[in-house]
């Protein structure tokens, strides 16, 4: 067995399922280098439950819930598996965790799961499912949430915390042109914070780093960098994939936890 890493990965826009940017082509690297996953499991904002949720479907449906986008989007499929099997295990140790989980046996892959996912692993041969995210949380407890699933990374599971590293949607609709300075700006805190290693700066990052309140209007899409990082082994060594600004407010950074460790054979 691999002891896997966990990754966060900015989803950004819809489009970013056609439209791959800087950041698709290093998902797709990154799938390729890694150890093969026995799954991946994603939380993601675009699935967020009062307690967390533990998607059990043998075959999960591509979920398209946005509007307005082109057409073509609504077109694709993401025809992976999922793994009962060690959805059970997840739900398992969040119970263990006191958080309350519970089996849900219908629901399919949101895009903030189906998109990233479809460049990391293109053929869709790796299974997947997702972990709902808590409506309430807060940095530590975001934080504690990826730690209880930790033990998944030793046993051939991929944890990815979808979300955005920047996410003003007014802004976004509003089609700002150039990039905004104060989205780097804020991107380069995180990233700064990531690198070294100090997980109580990036727990308090909505209260201390510059232009949060403008980077993050609602706090949902950044929890999943917090639960990522908590999911980790340990935070470091740290990986920064770049991926640009796009449509001016949107930052596509991704970030690799800790490294893959030998524990005998490769999962499979």
């Amino acid at each position: 067995m691999t002891r896997l890493p966990s990754l966060f990965v900015s989803h950004g826009a819809p489009t970013f399922a056609i439209e791959p940017g800087l950041a698709g082509p290093k998902l797709t690297a990154l799938g390729r280098a890694l150890p093969r996953p026995r799954a991946v499991l994603v939380v993601s904002p675009h699935w967020m439950t009062p307690s967390p949720r533990v998607g059990l479907v043998t075959r999960p449906q591509t979920i398209h819930d946005f509007g307005g986008f082109d057409p073509a989007l609504y077109e694709i499929t993401y025809p992976v598996d999922g793994h009962p099997a060690l959805a059970q295990r997840a739900l398992e140790l969040l119970r263990d965790a006191g958080w309350a989980p519970q089996p849900d046996k219908r629901r399919g892959l949101d895009h903030g799961a189906w998109v990233p996912l479809r460049h990391l692993y293109p053929a869709a041969d790796v299974p997947a499912f997702q972990v709902s995210l808590p409506a309430r949380l807060d940095g530590d407890s975001a934080w504690a949430f990826g730690a209880a699933l930790a033990p998944l990374t030793d046993e051939g599971v991929l944890i990815v915390g979808s979300g955005s590293l920047t996410h003003n949607l007014t802004e976004f609709r509003s089609g700002a042109g150039s990039d905004e300075p104060y989205a780097a700006e804020f991107a380069s805190w995180v990233r700064d914070a990531v690198v070294r290693g100090d997980s109580a700066q990036l727990r308090q990052t909505l209260a201390q780093a510059p232009h949060a309140r403008r980077a993050h209007p609602t706090t949902e899409h950044f929890w999943p960098l917090l639960v990522a990082a908590g999911a980790a082994a340990s935070p470091l060594p740290t990986t920064v994939i770049e991926g640009g600004i796009t449509h001016g407010v949107l930052s596509m950074d991704a970030f690799i936890f800790g490294a893959a460790g030998p524990l005998g054979s490769d999962a499979t």
